[in-house]
């Protein structure tokens, strides 16, 4: 028998003692991860000699700390079931409630068999057409909710779109111009080399003010605000889905599409376009730099010659896709942030997925733009 070590009082330990009301196996010590790593495999044999003897007590009141492990040890040892003799306190009974009625854990449950591959592409596309029509009910929501505003402008949460668009475009102004100052940077540097070869230095002004202006401005805004607000807005819903928060403004009659999503559609179809005009100027601007270094074209010349290398639609081009991709982001945010689980695991699971559909359909939206407008604005 393991019987108790006054030198180690923190292992698992057990004794067979005769009594009055006959063989009596008295548990004592530490029965969790540890406890069972001191005891040694002396006592699983220990426990293992026990098996099928039907009139021993079990007395576990003298366990001083008991977990799951050291209760998946004592059910394997009892062969998947209570002893109808036992002594057990209220909370050790609940720590065998979750096998009382199920099976005992293995390895072979987490060895799950793969799908056919027809199944998995069904419940796929199951998910998928899932997904689309949530996301074509909120935004028919969202046209309501504008409706609604626009009959009775009282209600617009002004508050909410004010803080909003602080989060979303204030506080991103520092990461975008810094990514932004560096592919301008990047850019020039290695259009300088081709146009040094051909000797149409000059023409910088033209690669840098259409890429920047047309595509690489709105789309580097879009992926940053993405990866940042966007996280940050699904995240956030997610939260006040495991707080309770959602079904308490559900309790009190307040609608969670008019005092959330609409602020935050509002406040990113507002602010990323702005963030939009902020990165061209400071990509622009790292551009110029890297042109004067690298093919001696002063600042004066390269702004002078931008209007004229540049159609003004490009600007108008990229302020609409900045609107666009507000709209699309946060309606993505906030769909995945409302199918968020009451589980922390979940809100990581549905992030994630929320920042990857986001950058996903900004980069569709794009090429949508590209093929619509191709003819608009070239020089």
């Amino acid at each position: 028998m393991i019987t108790p070590d006054p030198a180690n009082g923190s292992r698992a330990a057990l004794e067979l003692r005769e009594t009055d009301g006959g063989p009596s196996v008295t548990l004592t010590g530490h029965w969790n991860l540890r406890g069972l790593a001191a005891a040694g495999p002396g006592l699983h044999q220990a426990l293992a000699a026990m098996v099928g003897r039907t009139e021993l007590e079990w007395d576990l009141t003298g366990i001083e700390r008991l977990d799951s492990a050291g209760a998946l040890v004592l059910w394997r040892a009892w062969g998947a079931a209570l002893p109808p003799r036992r002594r057990l306190r209220s909370e050790q009974q609940s720590a065998f409630a979750r096998w009382e009625n199920g099976k005992i854990p293995s390895m072979r449950d987490a060895s799950r068999p793969a799908l056919p591959l027809p199944l998995r592409l069904q419940r796929l596309l199951a998910a998928l057409v899932d997904h689309l029509l949530s996301f074509i009910t909120m935004l028919g929501q969202f046209v309501l909710d504008s409706l609604h505003l626009f009959r009775r402008p009282s209600d617009t949460p002004l508050r909410e779109i004010s803080a909003m668009i602080h989060e979303t475009g204030g506080r991103a102004l520092g990461i975008t111009a810094l990514v932004g100052f560096l592919i301008g940077v990047v850019v020039s540097y290695l259009s300088s080399f081709q146009l040094q070869t051909f000797g149409a230095q000059i023409y910088i002004v033209n690669i840098l003010g259409l890429s920047i202006i047309r595509e690489l401005g709105p789309l580097l805004a879009a992926i940053l605000v993405a990866g940042r607000s966007g996280s940050a807005m699904t995240a956030g819903i997610g939260v006040m889905r495991v707080t309770q928060e959602l079904d308490a403004l559900e309790a009190m009659g307040i609608s969670a599409s008019l005092r959330l999503i609409l602020p935050k559609v509002i406040a990113l179809s507002l602010a990323l376009p702005l963030l939009v005009v902020w990165t061209d100027i400071i990509a622009l601007a790292g551009g110029a730099t890297s042109a004067q270094l690298e093919l001696d074209i002063g600042f004066h010349q390269f702004f002078s010659k931008l209007p004229e290398a540049v159609p003004v639609a490009n600007f108008a081009i990229g302020l609409g896709k900045g609107a666009v991709f507000g709209l699309f982001i946060a309606l993505i945010a906030c769909h995945f942030g409302l199918r968020i689980q009451p589980n922390t695991e979940s809100i990581g699971h549905e992030t994630t997925n929320s920042v990857v559909a986001s950058i996903t359909l900004v980069i569709l939206v794009d090429a949508v733009f590209a093929i619509v407008f191709r003819g608009v604005g070239m020089p």
